[in-house]
């Protein structure tokens, strides 16, 4: 590049830097065409043209400053072109519109075509109109292409994959679609639950603002201490200062609805579980339920509005739809639709909130009446131990008055929907799965000891479902004078169903307090030599053990296979039992023995036919009631007991008989446990 031409494009840019070292340049009359300089009047002096090459350093600035101007123009070139693409668009649809109202109007008085000026300004108001809405969605999907890091239109993906199929507690353990947890395809309706329809784009913008908006506060809530949390003296649960709540925060999803009672926890714990690992283990609806079972009744994805970028679950997106159970039938069923949004903060940091929405255009809005979910969920951080240390914050409004006047200090003290329960059953379910994979122990082999779990898990499923009237098995609730008003009985037609005997099946629950401690309550229960005490099946006989299977490293936390102490043996009593500082849990049913021969060699356990009962116990979670007959000075506990029967009636039909035997039955095992406690 000579100086001519170097000269000229610097003069030409409008943003000429006035610090650009010239020095080196010569003046203009150093260059052809400029004009020749004032001698005095005399003759023109002779003169050589005289050509400079630039420096090294000049002419990098230069061809910078060419470099720069260029890149500007085509920058503007480019928007100039994306402007004029979405006009030409818009002529494009009004065009489009015209032409047709043009080939199909008709005349009214000949019935021919009509002519072009009879065309009516509709047509072209409604091509404006269609215009500006597809601008709408445009901006709607830039929108969340900033958001998921993908436009709208591929975003929603409406067959999501199940990557937890091989954790599924559906198939036939669970009777075909009467599992817990089910993914349903986008623009879904079910009859029975009334799920959100498809999706809009405008709605699905509001969603991504909520989200994001329930993710901050989960986070600050997650990090923040006194005052906003307040730690109870006794059970050392940490509780939401309400007050100060309200002060510090605004609800992302409006004001609290009248009447409506705050429920709100947090908790910490270290987890034997990777934060990638619990991370898929939350945003997969089947492994989600199979980790919580005694938390969650029935799960489902309505809409996957993002599955995550960069091949993870950051950023991922979905609106879900869940019922939250207290294992009592007198504390209604928490049902809620929410969105699930999973954000990984830094390496080793993920963070997964969930936040109620609007279900006004369900199907069924009443179901939704008793419970809103505001930001709540869990901070997953890595720690150098090989665990996890998980932060739990819970946080619901509810209708305490749908709620049995003796089970309310358990939900206002935190113990019933808390986050404790979340962390407690965390923990004991990862020492589950890793119990899978131990050695054999004495006995049985390890496909077996599968078999037995699998079996196990099952009962205790189908205890909870009909203890708490989930909807997962269809449970009909009954009203039946001759029992008393603290107890529930419902009912179920099965037909065909692997694994449950054919006919009418009856469910009856009841809950009561008694003043002992759960520990002492839990082991009285689950002692084989006490079994006779209470236990109609056992005959008053000794009920010995056969086999032990350890779910964890607690105490009672195992499944049992007890003999049933007669010379010709033919039934034997399988039962799972856990315990945790939130509750315990006894499940039980009678088995045959050629069939749990075949699940004790690793055969399939799906075909077992099975009808559990059980006891839930639970903490009181009110100082009202002072010290328990061990002297021990504690407030007691809560203990549901449940039954559930085949209706023997002909055709299977319900009889006023059969609801009075599992009255009889329910209230004779109640006064039994009594009993052994002196407790009038």
């Amino acid at each position: 590049m000579d100086s001519h031409s170097g000269i000229g494009l610097i003069g030409a840019g409008e943003n000429f830097d006035p610090g650009l070292d010239l020095a080196g340049f010569e003046s203009s009359d150093s260059f052809e065409g400029a004009p020749p300089a004032d001698n005095g009047g005399g003759p023109p002096k002779k003169k050589n043209k005289k050509f400079h090459r630039h420096t090294p350093q000049q002419i990098q600035e230069l061809e910078s400053y060419a470099c720069f101007f260029l890149l500007l123009s085509t920058q503007l070139e480019r928007h100039e072109n994306e402007v004029l693409k979405q006009e030409n668009e818009k002529l494009r649809v009004e065009n489009g519109f015209l032409k047709q109202e043009i080939t199909s109007r008709m005349c009214n008085n000949c019935g021919g075509p009509a002519l072009p000026g009879e065309i009516s300004s509709e047509c072209y108001r409604l091509g404006v109109e269609n215009a500006q809405l597809k601008d709408e969605l445009s901006r709607i999907s830039s929108v969340t292409k900033m958001f998921t890091g993908m436009p709208l239109s591929s975003s929603v993906d409406p067959t999501p994959s199940n990557s937890g199929a091989g954790l599924a507690v559906g198939g036939n353990e669970f009777c075909g679609s009467n599992n817990g947890g089910n993914i349903l395809p986008m623009g879904f309706e079910h009859d029975d639950w009334g799920l959100m329809p498809l999706i809009k784009p405008c709605v699905a913008n509001t969603l991504v603002d909520v989200a994001v908006a329930a993710m901050d506060e989960l986070l600050q809530m997650a990090q923040m201490g006194n005052p906003l949390w307040i730690k109870g003296l006794h059970d050392g649960i940490e509780t939401l200062n309400v007050t100060e709540w309200q002060q510090t925060f605004s609800s992302c999803i409006g004001i609290k609805p009248s009447g409506y009672t705050v429920d709100a926890t947090r908790e910490t714990g270290l987890v034997p579980l990777r934060s990638l690992a619990l991370v898929e283990t939350l945003m997969d609806v089947n492994r989600w339920v199979e980790m919580f079972p005694s938390l969650i009744a029935r799960a489902e994805i309505v809409d996957v509005l993002s599955g995550g970028t960069g091949g993870t679950r950051d950023n991922a997106l979905q609106v879900m739809d869940a019922e939250f159970q207290v294992l009592s039938p007198l504390v209604p069923i928490r049902r809620a639709q929410f969105v699930r949004f999973c954000k990984q903060h830094s390496d080793g940091v993920w963070a997964v909130v969930d936040v109620s929405i609007d279900p006004g255009n369900a199907a069924n809005p009443q179901m939704f009446a008793n419970c809103r979910r505001l930001p709540s969920g869990c901070i997953i951080q890595d720690m150098d131990n090989k665990y996890t240390k998980v932060t739990w914050v819970e946080h619901w409004e509810y209708d305490e008055s749908t709620v049995h006047p003796l089970l309310r200090p358990l939900l206002s003290s935190g113990h019933g929907f808390g986050a404790q329960r979340w962390i407690a059953t965390l923990q004991r379910q990862c020492h589950r799965f890793a119990q899978l994979m131990s050695p054999a122990i004495h006995g049985i082999t390890a496909a077996g000891r599968k078999s037995v779990l699998k079996l196990a898990r099952r009962m205790t499923y189908n205890f909870n479902s009909g203890m708490c009237g989930s909807s997962v098995l269809k449970w009909g609730k009954l009203n039946v004078g001759n029992v008393g008003e603290d107890v529930r009985v419902m009912l179920r037609k099965n037909e065909n169903c692997p694994g449950e005997p054919c006919g009418v099946v009856l469910s009856a629950a009841t809950s009561i307090w008694m003043p002992i401690t759960q520990k002492r309550l839990f082991d009285f229960l689950r002692d084989e030599r006490m079994r006779s005490q209470w236990d109609i099946l056992s005959n008053r006989r000794p009920m010995p053990a056969m086999i032990d299977v350890a779910k964890g490293p607690g105490q009672g936390d195992c499944v049992t296979l007890f003999s049933s102490g007669l010379a010709n043996g033919g039934m034997l009593i399988l039962q799972e039992t856990w315990s945790d500082a939130t509750g315990a849990l006894i499940v039980y049913a009678p088995v045959d023995e050629p069939s749990m021969s075949v699940v004790m060699n690793g055969g399939d356990s799906s075909q077992v036919v099975i009808l559990p009962s059980g006891f839930a116990i639970l903490p009181s979670g009110s100082p009202r009631y002072h010290g328990d007959t061990d002297g021990s000075g504690s407030s007691g506990c809560l203990l549901t007991v449940g039954f559930q029967i085949l209706v023997k009636g002909p055709g299977g039909k319900l009889t006023v008989e059969s609801t009075e035997t599992v009255g009889k039955l329910l209230s004779g095992q109640v006064e039994r446990i009594k009993a052994a406690f002196s407790v009038t």
